[in-house]
């Protein structure tokens, strides 16, 4: 019996099905569809969530070596405290054990399920998984059968340890910026839309969530976030690459934590832009047409971000669906249901994505 039905059947609010074939099955190609029955299947398991379990879906914690320790994940796994997990560098053997630990945690508490996560670009998996074939650097991907070759070894790896989304591929077109370098597929723009949009055509129709990143683009700055604050100074100049990458069906966008100046539309009035709402809502969510997933860049190590007070609310005020790699993320919940309770567009706006994160976790088969 699959997660759904377990959960329904706990809270006798729908029917069950009495045999596998029955039980409704939708894929990633579903997400973006008008499908009454998939609408419901959403409704269904959000209407029996807390507020606070709902808030919780939104938030992704860290683990592996470079993230935090398995018993810190663990209890929050056990205290229905997030809604998925990112993996940084680690073995297959213990990515695969850690993710079946947390699986057996939310299934004896009957939780849903967790959305397990990696930054599996081509440049950086074999840092995430220690042992993996080395695929190679974007920058030296130059057309879709090599793209295709390295996508089906990434997306196998990523099946085998049980990992649903990848942030990836990158999209910004420079290979000379100090954080992007080899990740980026080079500084042609067509050429970098091209083979990031067959990337993630390929990922997606392997079953994995795709992520382009780092909106509004992260090529043409100078600076390291990790290391302190970046701006784009004038025009957004790689704002159109998304354009077709939107139009095609990309599941997921990642928000950098970029600073806009000298820009009369698009100034972010010295905040980044994984927590402007101009940005995230104003220019992605309306402007562009964007109905996927917005995550946030990690927020628990940026320079750019860690000086803010609260930045992880300020991310979801600005639009982001899931927020990533909080500092704190009991605190995060908390700050986000305060919020909630005061500000009744706000909290519209966190129930839509709550609704969101449960549809994408549906069609990835997470549920």
């Amino acid at each position: 019996m699959n997660y759904f039905f377990r959960f329904a059947f706990c809270f006798g609010l729908i029917t069950i099905h009495t045999s596998a074939q029955e039980i409704p099955k939708f894929g990633l190609q579903d997400f973006y569809t008008n499908n009454i029955e998939l609408d419901r299947t959403v409704d269904s398991i959000f209407d029996v969530l807390s507020d606070r379990q709902k808030v919780a879906q939104m938030i992704i914690t860290s683990a592996g070596e470079l993230g935090k320790s398995e018993a810190t994940v663990q209890k929050l796994t056990s205290q229905d405290a997030i809604g998925g997990v990112v993996f940084l560098k680690g073995s297959k053997k213990k990515h695969t054990e850690n993710i079946n630990t947390l699986n057996a945690i939310a299934s004896k508490n009957k939780t849903l399920p967790l959305l397990f996560s990696m930054d599996a670009e081509p440049s950086l998996f074999a840092s995430r998984i220690k042992g993996a074939k080395d695929v190679g650097k974007t920058i030296d991907i130059k057309n879709d059968t090599q793209s295709d070759s390295v996508v089906s070894i990434i997306n196998q790896e990523l099946r085998d340890i049980g990992v649903h989304h990848n942030y990836a591929p990158v999209l910004d077109i420079s290979p000379n910026n100090e954080a992007i370098k080899s990740r980026s597929y080079g500084s042609n723009k067509d050429s970098v839309i091209n083979l990031a949009n067959q990337f993630i055509r390929c990922t997606q129709e392997g079953g994995i969530i795709a992520t382009a990143k780092h909106f509004p683009g992260h090529g043409l700055v100078k600076g390291d976030t990790h290391k302190q604050s970046v701006y784009i100074d004038g025009p957004l100049q790689e704002v159109d690459n998304y354009k077709k990458i939107i139009a095609d069906g990309v599941l997921s966008i990642m928000v950098a934590h970029i600073t806009i100046q000298n820009n009369t539309e698009y100034g972010t009035d010295g905040l980044p832009s994984s927590c402007s709402r101009k940005i995230i809502t104003g220019l992605l969510k309306e402007k562009m047409g964007f109905k996927g997933i917005v995550i946030s860049d990690a927020l628990n190590i940026m320079k750019a971000v860690t000086i803010l007070d609260n930045a992880p609310l300020l991310a979801s005020k600005a639009g982001c669906d899931l927020i990533l790699m909080p500092q704190n993320e009991i605190k995060t919940i908390n700050a986000i249901l305060a919020e909630t309770k005061t500000n009744p567009d706000y909290k519209k706006q966190v129930m839509q994505s709550v609704k969101k994160v449960l549809r994408l976790k549906i069609c990835a088969g997470v549920i």
